[in-house]
């Protein structure tokens, strides 16, 4: 049940129609959120501390996200993190500072020229039903990757690799867990003795799962899915859809980021092994997306 209309106001501007945009990890919710901050009247925050502790909060606990409170946490932790501030992009991740072209402490953007806000946090998918209940009016980008592409970055990043530990699945650890793709109580020992190759499968697998879900449920004004692959051959094409549906111009020369992941590097960049058995584990959802053939 959604709850009644609220317009949260940020440094005296009114939010509406708020843009998040959802994924897996390394799927391109930056590589997008780098057109959307280059574009006019757009502030889109990556990773800020203040948003990235909800989110892993209700990604590794996600009755969390069920409780009477998480709307209005998850609204404040976007309020602070879309504040223009003297001192604001100090605050941000490496990759927020880059997209934005940022070379001192901020702000990256003016107040008088802002009009729409976003985010493009990793792992924003795993709250996406409580964005939708912060923000009735919302705008979802879902992005699409081929899931080998995405595990041999997955890979190559620490961040995503300090996951899968095993002592991320405690014994205080919920299930289902949509964040580690970890289904049942059951499974908890094969997980946690699965290489790192299918650990990110599972991730992979989950997100999609999660992005099926929401097309399903969303209406087609309020969620729009894109694929990786076409940001990076042809982005006419996605940034001309975008453009329609957010009503606004979309730069495209955001997308010419400095370091793009090559489509289709899975090839040369995971080990025979590896890639076995991604393709185990995610068969159905890289069959059914067209990335495996029947």
């Amino acid at each position: 049940m959604r709850l009644p209309p609220h317009i949260l106001v940020v440094n005296g501007i009114k939010v509406r129609r708020p843009v998040f945009l959802l994924g897996a990890p390394h799927s391109g919710a930056d590589l997008l959120a780098r057109a959307l901050k280059r574009s006019p009247g757009f502030h889109v925050t990556m990773g800020r501390a203040s948003v990235a502790h909800v989110l892993y909060a209700f990604a590794r606990k996600p009755s969390i996200g069920q409780t009477s409170g998480a709307v209005r946490v998850l609204r404040d932790a976007l309020a602070e993190s879309w504040q223009v501030l003297p001192r604001s992009c100090g605050q941000c991740s490496e990759p927020c500072r880059e997209a934005g072209g940022v070379t001192s402490m901020g702000p990256c953007v003016a107040t008088s020229e802002v009009t729409r806000f976003g985010d493009g946090s990793p792992d924003l998918i795993y709250s996406a039903p409580v964005l939708l209940q912060a923000f009735p009016d919302a705008r979802f980008v879902q992005l699409i990757r081929d899931g080998r592409d995405v595990v041999a970055d997955m890979l190559d990043d620490p961040a995503c690799l300090a996951w899968f530990k095993p002592v991320m699945l405690s014994e205080e650890t919920e299930f289902p867990n949509p964040f580690l793709g970890v289904n049942r109580d059951e499974h908890r020992d094969r997980w946690k003795g699965m290489p790192a190759a299918g650990k990110s499968a599972l991730r992979w697998r989950s997100a999609v799962r999660l992005s099926a879900t929401l097309r399903q449920e969303l209406p087609a004004g309020q969620l729009l899915t894109l694929r990786y692959e076409d940001l990076v051959r042809k982005p006419a094409e996605p940034v001309a859809a975008l453009t329609e549906f957010l009503e606004t111009r979309v730069s495209k020369i955001g997308l010419y980021a400095p370091r793009v992941s090559e489509v289709g590097s899975w090839r040369t960049r995971l080990r025979p092994g590896d890639l076995t058995l991604v393709e185990k584990v995610a068969r159905q959802e890289l069959t059914r997306l067209g990335y495996l053939k029947r």
